[in-house]
C-alpha cells in the first residue's frame, strides 16, 4: 500500500440511470443539521442584475446587494467581457436570464422535443415566488405579487441523441467506403428531418430542411476529400460532428414556432469565438478532460452577441426596442426566448471548431455568463446529482447542495456533474448551476454555488472528530472511476529522487498521459501513477524509452504495468476539513469489506481522499463506505440454507416479520439472497440481489424460479454480492 504526496485528476464522467432518489433522510443529514427529507433549497435570485460587493465570508459564496438593472458584474470579470444592459437585461425586463441546458438523451425523438420545448414555455412564463425567498430578493420576481413574471429564457442544446456518433460514422467511412459514408449521412439527415416535420407544419419547417440539406450536401464535399488524403485532419471532424447541433437547435426552434411564440434560433458559431492551446479534435467521448484548454476570447464574444441580438433578435421579434430605447414591437407579455446550438464555436482564426466531447455544458455557462444570467439549469435524466452512482448504490439519493469546488471534485472522480472547465464562467459570475430531472421538473435536484473555505481558512479551525457532530456527515458523495493501471518504476535510488520525478512526469507529459494520481516513495526513489487502462501501454512504453539506459545499467530494477485492471473510489465534501477519523472510518468500511487497497492520496485541501482497489471490488467498496457514514442503512445479505426445514422457515418468516422494524428502529436492513433446500435453490435477481420472502420456502423453492442445488453456482452468488456485509446461516441436519 502506498500513499500519495500528490494528486492529479482528469478522469472520464461515469454515466448514471435515472433512480427515484429516497423520499425520507431524517438520518441523513450531509453537511448540515437541517433534515433532507424536505426538498433541496433554491438559491434566491435578484430582481435585477446584481450590484456586486465582493465580500466573501468564512463559507465562501460571495455577499451580493441588489440595485436597478444595469450591468453589474463581479470583482474579478471585466465589464466587457459581458453584454452590455440591452441584451442583459432584455426589453428592460427586471429578471434576468436563465440559461437552460439539454443533453442528447433529452431530444432523442420528437415526443422529447415536445417535452422540452413545453417544459421552456413552463419555465418562461415564471414561478410562484415564495414569500420568504422574494423578501431577500428572489431574481424571479419582477413586482407581480406572489409570482415572478416572465423569465427571458435560453435554451443551449446537443445534437439529438446518437447524431453525433451517426456524423463520426460518415466521416470515418469516408476513409474507405463513400457510398457507405453517404448512405450514413442519409440516415442521419433522414432521422432529423422525420422529428422535424412531426413537430411543424412545411410553412414553417421547409426554409429549414432546405439549410438542413444544404449543409448534408457540404458535409458530403468535405468528406469526399478524405479518400484522397487517407486521413481525417481533427478540423474536419470538429467541423462535420458540430452540424448536429446546428441541427438540433433548429429543430426545436420550430417547434416552439410551431407554438406561436415568438423564439429566435442562435448558431454559436456566428458568436462564440475561442482559442484552444490543446489539440484539435473532439476528445475522447464521456472525457471529463475533453474541453481543457479551449477559452472563450470574452471581449469579442460580447460584441458579437450583442450584434446578433439587435440584428436577428429584432428580425424574429425577441427584442423589440430601438437602440434609441424606443418600441418596436411587442411580446405581448411573453419573455424572449433563444435557443442556442452547444457544443459548437469558432476559433480566433476564423475557422469553425468545437468544444470537444461533453462541450454543450460548457456552453450553457459561456452564455449564462455572457447574457448576466440569474442561473442556469443543467437538465438530465436523473434527480440531481447523486451521493453515490445509484446502479451500484441503490440506497443512493439525490444531494440538496453543493459548492462549486466540491462539484469539481466529483467530476474528477468520475460522477455525472459537469465538467469542471464548464463551471468555470458560473465560478466567476458566483451563477448558480441546477440540475434536475426533466422527467421530474418538480423536484428541486442539486444547486451548486459558492466556494468552499480556502485552505488557509481551513487550518484556523480546531480539529474534532466528525462524530462528535452528532447527526452532521463529513461527506458529500462518493464516486468511482472504473479502468484505471498502475505503472510503476522501482529502485531508482542511485540516480536520485528529483531527477527521477522530473524525468518520469515530462516523459508522461511527452506522451500525452492522464496522470490521474502519483505517489513516491520515501525509502528510495520509486515513483508510481495511476492512469486510464488504455493508456496504460504507451505509459510504459514512454518510461521505457526514457530509463532505457538506466534500465541496461541496471540503475534502475523495473518498470511495469499492473496486469489487472484497477479503480478509483473516492469520498468528497467540504466537510471534510480539520474532522478527525473520516479516513479513518473510510478505510474501516473497506476492511470490513474485505476489500484491498493498493494507493491512497488526500488532497491539500481536504475536500476528498481516494484509494485505488480491484475494478471487481469497486462496487462492494463505494457500497461499504455509503453506508460507514450513513448515507444509507446497514444492509446485511443473508444466505439461508436448509430453508424448508422447520427452523429454516422460521427464521425466514422472523426476518420478514422484523424487517421494518429493523430499519426503523436500528437502521438496519437484511436481504435474503439465498434459499436452499437440499436438492433446490433460489437465488436473488441481477439487480436487487434480494428475494421477496412472504410466502412459504417450500414453495418457493418448487416454483419456476428455483434451480437444481449447485454448490458452484451457490458460490459465485455469494461472492457476486456486492453488498459487504455477509452472513449465512446453515439450518441443515449435516455436520458437513
Amino acid at each position: 500500500m502506498r500513499f500519495v504526496t500528490s494528486l492529479f485528476a482528469a478522469a472520464p464522467f461515469v454515466a448514471t440511470n435515472a433512480f427515484s432518489p429516497q423520499t425520507s433522510h431524517t438520518r441523513h443529514q450531509v453537511g448540515s443539521s437541517s433534515d433532507k427529507r424536505s426538498p433541496p433549497p433554491s438559491i434566491a435570485r435578484p430582481s435585477s442584475p446584481p450590484r456586486w460587493t465582493g465580500s466573501r465570508g468564512a463559507a465562501g459564496p460571495l455577499s451580493v446587494s441588489f440595485s436597478s438593472p444595469s450591468t453589474k458584474v463581479p470583482p474579478g470579470v471585466h465589464s466587457s467581457e459581458v453584454c452590455p444592459s440591452s441584451v442583459t437585461s432584455p426589453n428592460g425586463s427586471a429578471n434576468r436570464w436563465e440559461v437552460h441546458k439539454f443533453g442528447g438523451a433529452s431530444l432523442a425523438d420528437a415526443g422529447l422535443y415536445r417535452t422540452v420545448g413545453d417544459l421552456l414555455l413552463r419555465e418562461s412564463a415564471g414561478r410562484p415566488v415564495d414569500p420568504v425567498e422574494s423578501s431577500d430578493g428572489d431574481a424571479g420576481h419582477s413586482g407581480h405579487s406572489g409570482h415572478s413574471g416572465p423569465i427571458p429564457t435560453m435554451a443551449i442544446v446537443s445534437a439529438r441523441g446518437g447524431m453525433t456518433d451517426e456524423l463520426v460514422a460518415v466521416v470515418d467511412s469516408a476513409l474507405e467506403d463513400m457510398a457507405g459514408a453517404e448512405s450514413a449521412l442519409s440516415r442521419a439527415l433522414d432521422g432529423q428531418l422525420s422529428i422535424l416535420k412531426d413537430l411543424a407544419p412545411p410553412e414553417i419547417t421547409g426554409e429549414i430542411e432546405a439549410r438542413m440539406r444544404s449543409d448534408a450536401a457540404d458535409i458530403l464535399s468535405v468528406v469526399q476529400s478524405l479518400r484522397m488524403i487517407r486521413s481525417v485532419p481533427p478540423s474536419v471532424m470538429e467541423v462535420v460532428t458540430g452540424f448536429g447541433e446546428i441541427w438540433s437547435a433548429q429543430t426545436l426552434y420550430a417547434y416552439l414556432k410551431h407554438r406561436g411564440v415568438k423564439v429566435a434560433w442562435l448558431d454559436a458559431r456566428d458568436v462564440l469565438i475561442v482559442k484552444s492551446d490543446s489539440n484539435a479534435g473532439l476528445g475522447e467521448k464521456g472525457s471529463s478532460s475533453s474541453t481543457g484548454g479551449v477559452v472563450p476570447l470574452w471581449v469579442e464574444t460580447a460584441k458579437r452577441m450583442e450584434e446578433w441580438w439587435n440584428k436577428e433578435g429584432r428580425r424574429e421579434g425577441i427584442n423589440v426596442l430601438a437602440d434609441d430605447g424606443s418600441s418596436v414591437g411587442d411580446l405581448a407579455g411573453q419573455a424572449p426566448i433563444v435557443i442556442g446550438t452547444g457544443f459548437v464555436a469558432t476559433s480566433s482564426e476564423g475557422v469553425p471548431t468545437t468544444l470537444k466531447r461533453s462541450g454543450s455544458d460548457y456552453s450553457a455557462t459561456i452564455f449564462a455568463k455572457l447574457v448576466g444570467g440569474g442561473r442556469v439549469t443543467m437538465w438530465k435524466n436523473t434527480d440531481g446529482v447523486y451521493t453515490a452512482d445509484p446502479r451500484r448504490v441503490p440506497e443512493a439519493f439525490s444531494i440538496g447542495s453543493l459548492k462549486y469546488d466540491e462539484a469539481m471534485e466529483l467530476a474528477y472522480f468520475g460522477a455525472q456533474v459537469l465538467h469542471p472547465s464548464a463551471m468555470v464562467p458560473c465560478i466567476d459570475s458566483n451563477i448558480p448551476v441546477y440540475v434536475r430531472n426533466i422527467f421530474n421538473p418538480s423536484f428541486k435536484g442539486t444547486v451548486i454555488q459558492g466556494r468552499c473555505s480556502s485552505l488557509g481558512e481551513t487550518m484556523e479551525g480546531k480539529v474534532v472528530n466528525w462524530r462528535s457532530n452528532t447527526g452532521i456527515v463529513p461527506i458529500k458523495g462518493i464516486t468511482s472511476v472504473d479502468g484505471v493501471s498502475l505503472v510503476t518504476l522501482e529502485g531508482a535510488s542511485v540516480i536520485g529522487g528529483a531527477e527521477v520525478a522530473e524525468r518520469f512526469m515530462g516523459a508522461m507529459a511527452d506522451a500525452s498521459i492522464d496522470v490521474l494520481m502519483v505517489t513516491q516513495a520515501s525509502s528510495e526513489s520509486s515513483i508510481t501513477v495511476v492512469v486510464p487502462e488504455n493508456q496504460g501501454l504507451s505509459a510504459l512504453n514512454a518510461l521505457k524509452s526514457t530509463f532505457e539506459l538506466e534500465l541496461s545499467r541496471s540503475n534502475v530494477n523495473s518498470i511495469s504495468v499492473s496486469e489487472e485492471s484497477m479503480a478509483i473510489v473516492a469520498i468528497v465534501g467540504e466537510g471534510m476539513a480539520m474532522q478527525s477519523g473520516v479516513s479513518a472510518t473510510f478505510m474501516s468500511s473497506l476492511a470490513k469489506a474485505n476489500v484491498n487497497i493498493r494507493v491512497i492520496a488526500q488532497g491539500s485541501s481536504e475536500r476528498q481522499v481516494a484509494v485505488v482497489v480491484s475494478n471487481q471490488d469497486a462496487s462492494r467498496a463505494l457500497r461499504a463506505a455509503h453506508m460507514a457514514f450513513t448515507l444509507s442503512q446497514t444492509m446485511v445479505s443473508v444466505a439461508v440454507l436448509g430453508g424448508t426445514g422447520k427452523i429454516g422457515s422460521a427464521l425466514i418468516r422472523q426476518i420478514d416479520s422484523q424487517r421494518q422494524n429493523l430499519k426503523d428502529k436500528l437502521n438496519f436492513g437484511v436481504c435474503v439472497n439465498v434459499i436452499s433446500s437440499s436438492s433446490k435453490m433460489l437465488l436473488g435477481n441481477s439487480d436487487t440481489k434480494c428475494l421477496v420472502c412472504t410466502g412459504d420456502p417450500n414453495e418457493q423453492l418448487e416454483g419456476p424460479e428455483a434451480v437444481d442445488f449447485d454448490i458452484d453456482a451457490l458460490t459465485k452468488q455469494l461472492e457476486a454480492d456486492v453488498n459487504p456485509h455477509r452472513i449465512i446461516v446453515d439450518c441443515t441436519n449435516s455436520d458437513a
